[in-house]
This record gives C-alpha cells, structure tokens and sequence, in this order.
C-alpha cells in the first residue's frame, strides 16, 4: 500500500537540486507560482504539514490562520525579518534557518570588502583605467591594516568567522553583543562605544525592529573621518541618509556594503559617492553556499517528519544571524 506524500508549502523557490528531491518526498503546492494568493491558501493551507521559504517571503499570522496543520516553517537564508515568529512560537511550530551554510563565504565577503575599502581598490582601479597614474603619478600613500582595531557588531558564527579572518591582518577585534561571549576580544556593552574605539566597525546583526537604525548618525560620527563602516548584515540596520551625510561631510571616512535600504534600487545619492564600495547583496552568492542553504531546508524537512533532531534550529526568537 501507497503512503501518501506529505503536503508541503513551498513560498519561494530552491535551487533546482533541492526542488527536485522535494519534488520526490512531497505533494508540492506552488504558492510562489500562484496567480491569486490568498485564494491558493484557502484551498490548499489546510493540507499543509510544512512550508519551504526564505527570508524574503512575508509569513504572517494571517497566512497561518489558512495554515491549521503547519509543524514546521525551513527557510533557506539567514535572516527571516518577514516572518512572524511570534506567531510560529505561539504555535508551537518548529523554525530551520540557514546561517551554518553561508558563514565561510559572508565572512570572506566582509573581508573582502574591508579590504577594498581601506586600500581604495574601486578608486584606484579608476585610476589607472583613466590614465590617471601615467598623467598624474603615483596613486596617494594609504595606511596600513595592520594595528588598526576592528569593531564586529553581533558577535555570532559569522562575527566569529570574520574576526578569525581579520585577526591573521593584525588587527586588534572588539566587539557588541547582547552579551558577553567567552574568549578574548574585548568587550563594549554599547555600539557607540565600540565605534569610537574601532577604526573599522562590521555590522552583522540580523534585521528587524530591536535593530532598526542601529548605526545612526552618533554611531557613525564616533566610527569618525578615518573610519570604514562595513556593512554585510541588513540595510534596515544602517539609518541610510545618515550615512550619505557622514559621508559626504567627512565625519566618516568610507563605507563598504553589500546590504542597502530600497534593494535592488540603491539610493544614488550613495552609490555616486567616491568613498564607498559596492556589492549587490550578494555576501552568500556562490553556487556552492546557495546549494547547501537550499539542501538544509531539505535535511531539516527530512528530519522533523522522521521525528530527528532539526539540523540548523533557531532556537532564540525572534533573533537571528545575518
């Protein structure tokens, strides 16, 4: 005798290996395929033992209300800001992100991007590409990493990997946590703080209303005119014109993102300005880490209805990584 599949949600697609071997384990219901919305979730909600989704798709506690069977939501990124984990806690209902997978290759971005940032990389690179250095001369004196300090906001698994890699630079780590983690960076209870200490300041907290605006105006100011502020968390994180206006003024020297605030639609007013350095949210985008962020939804499917421990559980709500 035939077991039925189970049915199955999926609220935004997975990489095409993941599809396939969801394909195979469950009844699959296309609510990111269908024309009318609520009209597929009233027909199809009540079936549903768990959703497939990512950190962009909204879930709300509305959308749960058509969603009587639901046991588990697996998303397949970091952050999950759209989704309503109260309303997952309230009903008892299990919750998988992603971070594991994509800590190695959004530390080697922030890396990256600090880097380009202190040694001007795009500035330069437009400098020789204009014929600038045979006209002009050598490209002005910057100032070396080494013995710089670096401030890492949110301290997690990715705040570690990148502090691992920023270490072996010679650079002295702090850091700003909701609390105190073991080892021996130095420790600020305040952002502000950490940012007048820091000549560079990562961000890597998750997004949300607790860290809405975080690094304000203040912040900034206190990061000051020879500071970097790199930014591999969320654009909600940064209060934007703030930044433009540290920017312009020279209260900051230079910024280095890969998140923004009206993504994929940058505010030109920032990316016009010659002291910041650019990356189109992409501090994950590799074939290898986007795989295995779309394999975990699969595995943590699997594991929760052969009632196994869940691989990558948030166990904190509503608080995550980047």
């Amino acid at each position: 005798m035939t077991v039925p599949k189970r049915d199955i949600l999926v609220m935004h697609w997975l990489r095409p290996i993941a599809m396939t071997q969801l394909e195979a384990a469950y009844t699959l219901h296309r609510y990111d395929e269908a024309a009318d919305r609520d009209a597929f979730l009233a027909e199809f909600g009540p079936r549903c033992v768990g959703i497939a989704t990512n950190g962009h798709a909204p879930l709300t506690k509305n959308d749960l209300q058509h969603l009587p069977k639901v046991e588990i939501v697996a998303c397949s990124s970091a952050g999950f800001e759209p989704i309503d984990v109260d309303a997952l806690r309230e009903r008892g209902i299990a919750f998988t992100n992603t971070s594991a997978a994509l800590l190695d290759d959004v530390a080697d971005t922030a890396l990256m991007l600090t880097i380009a940032a202190r040694r001007h990389l795009v500035r330069a690179h437009a400098y020789v590409e204009r014929g600038d250095w045979g006209r002009k001369g050598m490209y002005p004196l910057l100032s070396t990493m080494r013995g710089k300090k670096a401030g890492i906001v949110g301290l997690g698994n990715i705040g570690r990997a990148i502090a691992a890699r920023f270490e072996p630079l010679g650079l002295e780590i702090g850091y700003t946590s909701r609390s105190r983690k073991p080892g021996t960076y130095r420790y600020f209870p305040q952002v502000r703080d950490l940012a007048e200490w820091s000549d560079i300041l990562a961000v890597v907290v998750p997004g949300g209303a607790e860290t809405d605006n975080m690094i304000d105006g203040p912040v900034l100011e206190a990061l000051g005119p020879e500071g970097t502020l790199v930014n591999v968390a969320r654009g909600s994180v940064v209060d934007e014109p703030a930044l433009i206006e540290a920017l312009t003024s020279g209260k900051l020297g230079s910024a280095a993102l890969d998140v923004f605030w009206n993504e994929p639609h940058v505010d030109p007013a920032l990316s016009s300005l010659p002291n910041v350095t650019l990356y189109p949210h992409h501090a994950s985008g590799t074939e290898e880490t986007r795989d295995a962020m779309a394999q975990l939804v699969v595995d943590n499917l699997a594991a929760h209805f052969a009632g196994k421990p869940l691989l990558t559980p948030v166990h904190d709500l509503p608080a995550q990584s980047r």
